[in-house]
């Protein structure tokens, strides 16, 4: 499926799957086993969100749709700002009642909401002197984040993070999962033309860190996929509990079209610290669609 910054939303036994691609807004597939999807199945015209009923004329980028409270929201990118945006569906349509961004000084994208018992944390990225991630704890209707809350994260400092030594050194596509008593910051680095565009994680006792990064890192590349720049994803459980991360690598001949996959992960018991996650050895597959 050509698809980028792929993202899964599990909801009353239904996938639903959202992406970078569609270019008036963002486009919805669903499937029942996350092997065959169906779509688009937007409320418009195959769009969940379409331009005109949300902040965005142009660049929209890797959302996150989540349910809080009896609403279905979607945070997402567009004009390299972040938005937020309401329906009573995963179908859509996703609209706001005022069209505006979040509050920010600065260009970001790439939003991830996780919530942690009565606080909501916003992960994402800020474009300032490299592509850095950022968290900000959020109001409690999700309104906007409380500026006074905002941390730097992490940013590219490790040699796999920035093989090119490229000026701007990125990392990006955060997801947050919470597993026993820690959590989890997965993220992608190096710039998302390059084959060496990877996924790695890091691991802090507290939604705001600080942040220790696996030493293992990368966990998903090229080199345990099989395909260049395996990349910028989410993650997804399925009915029995199973962990898969979404993601897009390159086209078959260049960068783009992208194409999204999936492969299995696995937490690693680890008796001197936090569990260890790795990709189980051949588990990626491309996402299928079938009408």
């Amino acid at each position: 499926m050509l698809l980028a910054d792929p993202t899964i939303f599990k909801h009353n036994g239904t996938y639903y799957l959202y992406g970078t691609g569609g270019q008036d807004g963002f486009l919805v597939y669903t499937s029942a086993d996350m092997k065959k999807w169906k779509g688009p199945v937007g409320a418009k015209d195959g769009y969940a969100l379409l331009k005109n009923d949300a902040f965005g004329s142009k660049g929209f980028w890797a959302p996150q749709v989540l349910s809080y409270q009896n609403i279905y929201y979607m945070f997402y990118s567009a004009n390299e700002n972040i938005a937020v945006a309401k329906s009573d569906s995963p179908l859509g349509p996703f609209r706001q009642n005022v069209i505006k961004p979040l509050t920010s000084n600065t260009k970001q994208i790439d939003p991830f909401l996780f919530i942690d018992g009565d606080k909501k944390y916003l992960y994402h990225v800020r474009l300032d002197k490299g592509n850095r991630i950022f968290v900000a704890e959020m109001n409690d209707d999700l309104s906007d984040i409380k500026p006074k809350t905002l941390k730097e994260c992490i940013n590219a400092t490790a040699p796999w993070e920035n093989t090119a030594s490229a000026p701007w050194p990125v990392t990006e596509g955060p997801t947050v999962i919470k597993h026993k008593e820690h959590y989890y910051l997965f993220y992608s680095a190096n710039d998302f033309r390059n084959i060496n565009y990877a996924v790695g994680y890091a691991v802090a006792s507290s939604p705001d860190g600080p942040w220790k990064k696996y030493e293992g890192n990368p966990i998903i590349s090229r080199h345990n996929t099989g395909k260049n720049g395996s990349g910028h994803g989410d993650l997804v459980q399925n009915d029995k509990g199973e962990w898969f991360y979404v993601l897009h690598v390159h086209g078959n001949t260049s960068v783009s079209p992208r194409m999204a996959g999936l492969v299995k992960l696995k937490f690693i018991e680890n008796g001197t610290g936090p569990d260890r996650v790795a990709m189980e050895e051949r588990s990626f597959s491309y996402l299928n669609l079938v009408n």
